[in-house]
């Protein structure tokens, strides 16, 4: 059997990601496979901001164009980059296990989140995180920051930053742990969307490579997944928001939480819904209806969204 074509942007976290599933498949299935590496917008403008550059699928975007190309058979994406629109002929046969959900900092001398002194300068790429930064602690200087993992380390080593904040998955995939300064607690800095989660996409026509990839789906983290992601698409439409969720498995039952902030942390509405995991994307949904009848839209429209009622 020809040996299956991975397509995966050429980042070190990504290139990791692709060869951790290409070495599952061969461990579980004893299927071969070879990457591909494919330039994304995300990678050209690794210097652009947010407003620049957008981020409705500018990570995957020329991979998923190559998947149905035909160019590649399958894609490794981390469910945060993962816009909640998934072109046509497309699907995820696999939501790989998650692992750890949490952001970290990475400071200058290993200082913890409490320590950093008054005025201190944070860089993040994430409006969500922004947010949380800004509504936890107001004092601090929070800028944008861009690149890729080594990228971001680098700014922060060459003094352009007195910290910065990663998810902690990519430091521990990539064998950084060491760099971490501090852990933010899941439920006081709630993760973005799909964090700490890999998706496998391949063609949904592709019946033979759709049911090698299912035996990697982990019925758990793809509960979870699903019920950020409804509550995702209910709420912004495709762009970035400041907006942090974490599904999850507690005693059985499917339990989200959710924070819509305003973009300077000023204002923030929150909540929670549990139930049974089949119902996912009905918990995620109704999860969106609460925050919105709470004033979410409001801050929606505060943060740039402006479709939303009040």
């Amino acid at each position: 059997m020809t040996a299956l074509r991975i397509g995966s942007r050429g980042s070190k976290l990504a290139l990791w990601q692709a060869n951790f599933i290409r070495d599952e498949l061969a461990r579980e299935r004893g299927v071969a496979a070879e990457i591909v590496i494919i330039k994304t917008s995300g990678d050209r403008f690794q210097q652009g901001g947010v407003g620049q550059i957008g981020l409705k699928g500018v990570f995957i975007k020329e991979l998923e164009d190559a998947l149905l190309s035909k160019e590649v058979d399958f894609a490794v994406h981390s469910m945060k980059d993962v816009p909640t629109e998934i072109p046509a002929g497309l699907a995820f046969p696999a939501i790989y296990r998650r692992v750890d959900v949490r952001d970290c900092l990475v400071a200058r001398e290993k200082r913890k989140f409490a320590d950093l002194p008054q005025g201190a300068r944070v860089g993040t790429s994430s409006l969500r995180r922004q947010a949380q930064l800004r509504h936890i602690r107001p004092d601090l200087t929070v800028l944008e920051l861009r690149g890729n993992v080594d990228t971001r380390l680098r700014k922060l080593d060459e003094g352009q930053y007195d910290a910065i904040v990663l998810a902690k998955a990519g430091l521990d995939r990539l064998g950084w742990s060491e760099k971490i300064s501090d852990v933010f607690d899941a439920e006081s800095m709630l993760p973005a969307v799909g964090q700490g989660a890999l998706g496998i996409e391949c063609r949904a026509a592709d019946s033979h490579v759709m049911e090698l990839l299912a035996k990697l789906d982990h019925a758990e983290t793809r509960a979870g997944v699903t019920a950020e992601r409804a509550l995702l698409a209910r709420l912004e439409g495709g762009c970035q928001v400041p907006l942090g969720a974490w599904g999850r498995l507690e005693a059985g039952r499917l339990r989200l939480d959710a924070i819509v902030l305003a973009a300077d942390g000023s204002q923030h509405v929150r909540d929670s819904v549990s139930g049974a995991p089949e119902r996912a994307a009905a918990l995620g949904n109704e999860l969106a209806e609460k925050l919105l009848a709470a004033g979410a839209g409001r801050l929606l429209q505060l943060a740039g969204r402006a479709n939303y009622g009040s």
